[in-house]
């Protein structure tokens, strides 16, 4: 065999080297990375359909029922712990009114000790946390299918700035376990503010937003399925002195495997699968109000362009999903059913009991 063709052979060898190279690096085709993207999607819209048709979903995700906070006083102060609410408490219909008006507590007898705070009630009250403390004469007919578990709790406030707070609980209807409630969060002059909440659903989906302050500030609204990521959105920001929020620096969309990341001093994002970038296709990042959190669901677009010119946007490839998980970031974010029916109960509780 004479130089030439070795050569030849030598060149062959290195290209097919180089082919097999380029397919498994993780780069995608077009259509590929339409696949991928698909697939991902796909996934995130069978979640969201399990997620609202879940008991809980509608329980956890209530929204204001118009009923206001104590707290709001400036110069409430208080410190609740489990063992001040503790007990088996079930609910009754009264009709009975005293010169203060209807308190939470009268509609529910304390029916046992326990060291953990149940309350037993009716899912139609639960879900409007507003009929609470109104008597109507079906409510006579109505069972306490509901019951809520709260194996750890305490309330310790002393201003809107200063605060500690942490319930875990677990919730069911008609005897089944239907979901659970964890929420932690801090806040403090010193400190700033550390924040946590969480619902479980059943059939493994758990969604969860987390907020922790600082120079850096971290944010984040995640849904998983059996603690893989099924959608989340990451936030990291830093503070600027001169502009009255902070600067984003940092934003991460993961839907699956898909990833998109735009970082400050950035030209443009990237995407990327299973964390390969995708460097043929152009993503372009619209932001329509000034919000300090925008997010797919709220003021931000994210367009997407692949290597033959064809383009789609987030919001169209989550239509099915997108108020669904705009009502589960929002209620993480206040967690009416913690604030309007469980704390609500532990403070009668409380004050009836000190």
């Amino acid at each position: 065999m004479n130089r030439k063709v070795r050569l030849i052979i030598a060149a062959a060898i290195a290209a097919s080297i180089t082919i097999s190279c380029t397919k498994n690096d993780g780069q995608m085709d077009g259509t590929s990375l339409k696949l991928a993207i698909d697939q991902s999607v796909m996934n995130l819209n069978t979640a969201i359909d399990k997620i609202s048709a879940s008991n809980a979903y509608s329980i956890f995700t209530a929204a204001d029922g118009g009923l206001k906070s104590s707290t709001t006083d400036p110069v409430y102060k208080v410190y609740i712990g489990l063992d001040k609410i503790s007990g088996v408490y079930e609910y009754k219909p009264v009709t009975t009114r005293d010169r203060w008006g209807f308190s939470l507590i009268r509609f529910f007898n304390r029916t046992g000790d326990n060291t953990n705070m149940i309350v037993k009630m009716p899912l139609k009250k639960v879900k409007n946390p507003m009929s609470l403390r109104h008597f109507s004469p079906a409510d006579s007919a109505l069972v306490n299918n509901f019951s809520i578990n709260v194996s750890d709790y305490h309330n310790n406030y002393n201003s809107y700035w200063d605060y500690d707070y942490l319930i875990d609980s677990k919730i069911s209807i008609d005897d089944k376990e239907a979901g659970s409630l964890s929420m932690k969060s801090l806040v403090s002059p010193d400190l700033g503010r550390n924040y946590f909440s969480q619902y479980a659903f059943t059939e493994g989906y758990t969604t969860q937003y987390r907020y922790v302050s600082g120079d850096t500030t971290v944010s984040s609204f995640t849904i998983l399925k059996d603690n893989s990521i099924v959608y989340e959105e990451k936030r990291i920001t830093v503070k600027n002195d001169t502009a009255r929020f902070r600067h984003e620096h940092t934003y991460i969309l993961t839907i699956g495997s898909v990833s998109i990341t735009r970082k400050h001093g950035w030209e443009g994002a990237q995407i990327a699968v299973n964390g390969v970038v995708q460097p043929n296709a152009v993503i372009t990042v619209v932001d329509n109000e000034d919000d300090e959190e925008a997010s797919v669901c709220y003021h931000r677009e994210i367009q997407i362009t692949f290597e033959d010119g064809t383009k789609t946007t987030i919001s169209t490839l989550i239509s099915e999903s997108v108020d669904n998980i705009r009502t589960i970031y929002k209620s993480l974010h206040q967690v009416y059913f913690a604030a309007y029916v469980v704390d609500w109960i532990a403070y009668d509780i409380y004050y009836g009991r000190n």
